[in-house]
């Protein structure tokens, strides 16, 4: 009776590159929704401002403290949340290592079972879970089980730091779109510099996701809108009442 030839098991280029381009897509979406969160929230705070004052200074003042606290508040919003899903990563790869020493038999058994419910034939399964388990026992059972890359766990730092930064360079731009134009033109322009830049937004997001573009559009233009106009409305309120 002939042997059966052990498959080898290599990775796929395809698959490698897929997992790249996902987790480029991610950071990409996650800066885009950072500015997105930049713009709207600056925006109403500096149309609100100049609802109340004409005052250069405090729409100023007003707009750099929104930014500054805005981009403080995302980065440590986001350090935590990651740190967190961190933590719990490291936790779960450490149990993982520990199954492994105290129980190989059953978790090779069991890495077996998920390779044959994604239709491999069981010999054929069996042999997959042996070499993966040969070549790299932790990160093939941390991949298949948890859908944990163990050499690639996302950095809290990185993330802080891009929602910062996405956070500040959308906030700028109703910034500068408050304090260049005359005070009769400030709020006009602001908001329809807004409202082009969350068009853009929007669809870069929609994109991204692979989501219906126009709709999206369309909820980010209105979300803006909506936040610019309740705030110009308590500007202009408390204003009269100063």
């Amino acid at each position: 009776m002939a042997e059966l030839e052990s498959p080898e098991v290599v990775p796929h280029e395809g698959e490698e590159h897929d997992a790249a381009i996902g987790s480029r897509l991610n950071w990409l979406r996650a800066a885009v929704l950072g500015a997105n969160d930049g713009i709207v929230s600056t925006a109403g705070i500096v149309i609100g401002v100049a609802a109340a004052t004409s005052e250069r200074s405090a729409i100023v003042t007003a707009g750099v403290a929104g930014l500054a606290a805005g981009a403080m508040s995302m980065a440590a919003g986001e350090y935590v949340s990651v740190s967190t899903q961190r933590d719990t990563e490291k936790a779960l790869l450490a149990k993982e290592r520990r199954e492994l020493q105290e129980m190989p038999e059953q978790e090779l058994d069991e890495l077996t079972e998920i390779y044959a419910s994604k239709g491999l034939t069981p010999e054929l399964a069996r042999e997959v879970a042996v070499q993966l388990t040969e070549h790299d026992a932790l990160g093939a059972h941390a991949e298949a089980e948890l859908g944990i890359d163990p050499n690639d766990l996302t950095n809290p730092w990185h993330a802080a730091w891009a929602s910062m930064s996405a956070f500040t360079v959308g906030a700028l731009l109703p910034l500068v779109a408050i304090l260049l134009p005359p005070p009769g033109g400030r709020v006009a322009i602001t908001a329809v510099a807004v409202v082009v830049a969350l068009a853009v937004t929007g669809w870069v997001s929609a994109r991204l996701g692979g989501a219906p573009r126009q709709r999206a559009v369309l909820r980010n233009v209105a979300g803006g809108v909506l936040a610019m106009a309740v705030t110009y409305g308590i500007g202009a309120l408390v204003g009269t009442q100063l």
